[in-house]
């Protein structure tokens, strides 16, 4: 089968799920490994399903197998991990990071990361520090195109409840508006859009270092 690999992190997730089935239906991608921790129900010819132990360091250097691309959609809460900040970083930062230093041993040439507004490794916030210091070091990993997209909230259905961030989905929308000028990076913004955005900016030739925000991130759904 023709087209480039994807091998996609998160794929369980909000806009992980949202870009799985974009690639699935692209016909520039040929083949689509996804790395997740439990099995899902799902099937399809380009497809392969890794159950994959990411505290283990060769199982996951091994499930990452070869490919051009890598999508990385991981990300956690403080609710989620019952508040433990380490358990957090092994999450937000080494999942992504590890994945970034062994995809350039193993011939990746993009990467693609779902950021946040905001993220700055210099932070006092823990969650923008922690995003900004994952950004620095997939910058810094070696690939011919690295694009980062910082997303504000994120709308759509999630499979899990996460009661403050439902409320914000009803009432950001609505005063959407407000956010101009510079503010309006801080808009929320559709999962699905930015699952679009990653794969659209993955068939581009942008090289480099290449930043992805509100109104960018709205270009590639136009």
């Amino acid at each position: 089968m023709q087209g480039k690999t994807a091998v996609l992190l998160g794929a369980t997730g909000l806009t992980g799920s949202k870009l799985l089935q974009m690639l699935l239906d692209s016909d520039e991608y040929g083949r689509v490994n996804i790395l997740v921790r439990k099995p899902i129900n799902i099937a399809h010819p380009k497809l392969d399903i890794h159950i994959t132990d990411f505290s283990n360091a060769d199982n996951y250097y091994n499930a990452l197998g070869t490919g051009d691309v890598i999508f990385c959609c991981i990300g956690t809460t403080m609710k989620k991990v019952n508040g433990n900040k380490a358990l957090y970083r092994t999450i937000d930062y080494d999942i992504p990071v590890n994945a970034a230093k062994w995809g350039t041993e193993k011939g990746f040439s993009h990467y693609s990361f779902v950021s946040a507004i905001g993220a700055d490794s210099k932070s006092s916030n823990f969650y923008l520090r922690l995003k900004g210091e994952a950004e620095d070091k997939i910058r810094s990993a070696g690939y011919k195109s690295v694009d980062i997209f910082r997303p504000s909230l994120l709308l759509g259905d999630r499979r899990e409840e996460r009661g403050g961030e439902r409320a914000a989905q009803i009432i950001f929308p609505v005063i959407s508006f407000l956010f101009a000028g510079g503010w309006r990076k801080y808009k929320p913004v559709q999962a699905e859009a930015v699952a679009r955005a990653m794969l659209k900016a993955s068939l581009t030739d942008n090289s480099g270092s290449n930043m992805y925000e509100y109104d960018r991130i709205q270009a590639f759904n136009t």
